[in-house]
């Protein structure tokens, strides 16, 4: 395949971790509700990750280096500008990786590339995260700052440093606030299953996110579809990085298998 200019990256809503211009497969990584892209920063420098992926992680507004951009707590809306800003990066075949709010992102950016361009996701991985068909109602976004803290502190997502400042706390809370209005206002648009792979992770304890509703994720695809359970609950993934590694490597790697082989018998 010719080089090709590595995409611009000044592109606000974009952080490339690990650049590797000319892979094969771009891992594409969004963050969970309150999480920023750097969350992703020890999954793209694991040794065990796939060593010629290119990894990209989303930033969402109104937080980190965006903080003075204006938060947007609509599903749709974000993932409508997610694949714009995804375009100059589709020179690759794109893989997804989302984790909770991160998930249906996910899962609504490939709809979306689907629809507008024929090129679903080579591979979707969701994490912590029931299929968009398994509806729950959601009211955290509408608890007092007092609980909102204390639920945080229950998933076990956020660095305790921020929980005990005042400071960075009062920082933290409303982003946090807007994305669980963000995902538990969101309303799945029923629309035909997905082509292609899924994978979907989740932790035998996570209490938002029950084992057979994660498992629903293979009505969302006529493609293959694997479910990994992992030990530990909602953010499993801290404490199992290896193994969440090895499951992206191995599944990335199959789909790079067979394009070659694809490639072979197209000549």
């Amino acid at each position: 395949m010719p080089a090709s200019p590595p995409p611009d990256m000044s592109n606000p809503w974009i952080r490339r971790f690990r650049p590797r211009p000319e892979a094969d497969v771009r891992l594409v990584c969004f963050p969970h509700a309150g999480g920023s892209a750097t969350y992703y920063q020890p999954l793209a420098q694991s040794p065990t990750l796939l060593p010629d992926a290119d990894i990209l992680a989303v930033q969402y507004p109104g937080r980190q280096d965006r903080r003075r951009e204006p938060l947007l707590d609509r599903i749709p809306d974000l993932a409508d500008l997610i694949t714009e800003a995804l375009t100059p990066f589709d020179d690759r075949p794109l893989a997804f990786f989302g984790h909770s709010m991160g998930a249906v992102l996910a899962y609504e950016v490939a709809q979306r590339l689907g629809e507008r361009t024929g090129k679903e996701p080579c591979h979707l991985f969701v994490s912590g995260r029931r299929a968009p068909s398994r509806v729950r109602p959601g009211t955290v976004h509408l608890l007092s700052d007092a609980d909102l803290t204390a639920e945080l502190r229950r998933a076990g997502g956020t660095d305790p440093l921020f929980l005990n400042d005042e400071e960075l706390l009062a920082e933290i809370l409303p982003i946090v606030r807007n994305d669980y209005r963000a995902i538990e206002l969101y309303q799945w648009n029923p629309s035909p299953p997905l082509a292609c792979p899924v994978t979907a992770l989740t932790g035998d304890r996570d209490a938002q996110a029950a084992q057979e509703d994660v498992a629903a994720w293979r009505q969302h695809t006529d493609g293959p579809f694997d479910l990994k359970v992992f030990s530990g609950g909602h953010f499993y993934l801290n404490t199992h990085l290896r193994g969440v590694a090895e499951t992206v490597s191995r599944a990335l790697a199959v789909g790079t298998r067979q394009r070659a082989t694809a490639r072979g018998t197209a000549r």
